[in-house]
């Protein structure tokens, strides 16, 4: 079984930048898709970033080509590089694995396993 343990988040100036890593337990990481989602107060779950077993990703459209998402299957490790940020990327930041499905995902029902959150939030 996976178990995903997310990094703190934090307090981040408009304009500036955050790293996020969520560290997984399990023998099943490297066959495991990636992903991560946000979810801010009043609103529903949504989509940011996922990488597949063979690295490929894709990303939301308000975060593509700010925000970036890598793994490192020897620390079975995931990150979420936040560059430029806006206040509207303030939310809980969830990462989540999809065991078993190697290729990018990117629909919550997708994944399985999910870490506990983290917030960030963006000040002007």
């Amino acid at each position: 079984q996976v178990q995903l343990v997310e990094s703190e988040g934090g307090l981040v100036p408009a304009g500036g930048s955050l790293r996020l890593s969520c560290a997984a337990s399990g023998r099943t990481f490297r066959r495991a898709a990636m992903g991560w989602f946000r979810q801010a107060p009043g609103r529903e779950r949504k989509f940011v970033a996922a990488i597949s077993a063979s690295n490929r990703t894709y990303y939301g459209d308000s975060v593509n080509g700010r925000f970036t998402i890598s793994r490192d299957n020897a620390k079975n490790t995931v990150y979420l590089q936040m560059n430029l940020m806006k206040s509207e990327d303030t939310a809980v930041y969830y990462c989540a694995a999809a065991p078993g499905t190697p290729y990018v995902v990117v629909s919550p029902a997708h994944f399985e396993v999910w870490g506990q959150g983290t917030q960030v939030t963006v000040f002007s």
